[in-house]
């Protein structure tokens, strides 16, 4: 099968939808399909099956791209079209699949309208862009065949299938390799962008009320530099890691902590757990269905002693966190991906009859 994805979000950056799409698409060609990603150009070489749309930089968003047009024309005969995500290159994935009568999916990885404040300097302006967006984007999600979510918190007006990204657990485990090998130091760390929905800014307030602990944040993003200005003593930013190198990472800390607000399924709490780390999370979406006791803890968010006392409950007990994200392993999400590249375009019958190999039923919300 030739499979077309269609994505805003690629390499160079580094985001967890670029790492599902390169995950997919080893996974999928591995089981013998031919998979092409179309993304906005950068500073990337692309390889035969990677293609290229002309773009211009982000002014709003560093490290994004604003992509132009492509003709359809330019692109390969494909059996299906997955796209992810609705800016310019998702909007041609679907274009590409109506002119081309091929089925197409939408995978909803990210709620844009909570980023517009980071944006626009106008909370107003932000909030009444929210108001018109999210309309917009129900529409293009009902234009879809099949629309999945890792999540229920997709929170969108359209029918879809829960069908999680999934972790690489064979690449995600426990490593002998330790960063921190003092028995007597305890290290709690954080890795994701860095970002005002992401609230790391909670990660350096409880640091700074757990001064015997040592606290890494590994990320970029464009709040990098008031988080280091702000950052206590006990408290070390670095780079974002190279990808080998990530499950030492998370191996080697002792707990694993987020305050986010903007994540859809959070790999990377799921990927520490895949390591054997436990997670003190925000009880939000999606965390309050993602980490239950036996992977971590929850905390009320911007409950300052909450967090510490998630935190410390993490250290404290002895849990099979690993054991607790086996329904998240990749092999899972590919057999359903597969059975949906098949089935599509679905009817209501036939998405009823996909209900026992998912997580859970179709979804409206």
């Amino acid at each position: 099968m030739k499979i077309g994805f269609f994505t805003d979000s690629y390499f160079p950056g580094i985001d967890g939808v670029t790492y599902t799409i390169d995950l997919w698409r080893a996974e999928l060609e591995a089981k013998g399909h031919e998979v092409y990603v179309v993304y906005p150009d950068g500073e990337y070489e692309p390889d035969e099956n990677e293609i290229p749309v002309r773009s211009l930089p982000n002014p709003f968003y560093r490290g994004y791209r604003i992509p132009l047009f492509k003709r359809t024309s330019k692109l390969p005969d494909l059996d299906v079209v997955h796209c992810h995500g609705p800016a310019p290159v998702g909007i041609l994935g679907r274009y590409y699949a109506k002119k081309h009568d091929v089925p197409s999916i939408y995978t909803h990885h990210t709620p844009l309208e909570e980023y517009f404040h980071q944006s626009v300097k106008s909370k107003t302006v932000a909030r009444g862009l929210s108001k018109l967006y999210v309309p917009w984007e129900n529409a293009l999600l009902g234009s879809f065949d099949v629309v999945t979510a890792s999540t229920s918190r997709i929170n969108r007006a359209v029918e879809y299938i829960e069908l999680p990204v999934g972790i690489d657990m064979e690449f995600f485990q426990p490593t002998d390799e330790d960063w921190y090998p003092d028995p007597d130091q305890t290290v709690v760390g954080y890795s994701g962008r860095l970002s005002m929905e992401k609230n790391v800014d909670e990660i350096l307030r409880v640091a700074a009320e757990l001064p015997d602990y040592e606290f890494v944040i590994v990320g970029e993003g464009p709040y990098r530099e008031p988080l280091e200005a702000q950052a206590p003593e006990n408290v070390t930013l670095r780079d974002f890691l190279p990808r080998e190198d990530v499950p030492t990472f998370y191996s080697s800390i002792d707990v694993f902590v987020t305050a986010s607000t903007g994540d859809t399924l959070g790999l990377s709490t799921l990927e520490a757990n895949a390591c054997g780390t436990p997670v003190a999370a925000a009880d939000v979406p999606p965390f309050d269905e993602t980490i239950q006791p036996e992977n971590g803890d929850r905390f009320a968010l911007g409950d300052l002693e909450a967090m510490a006392e998630g935190i410390e409950s993490c250290l404290e007990t002895d849990r099979d966190t690993r054991a607790a994200v086996e329904r998240y392993a990749i092999d899972r999400t590919l057999v359903h991906l597969e059975q949906l590249y098949h089935n599509v375009p679905l009817t209501t019958p036939a998405a009823s009859a996909l209900e026992d190999l998912q997580w859970g039923p179709s979804h409206e919300d």
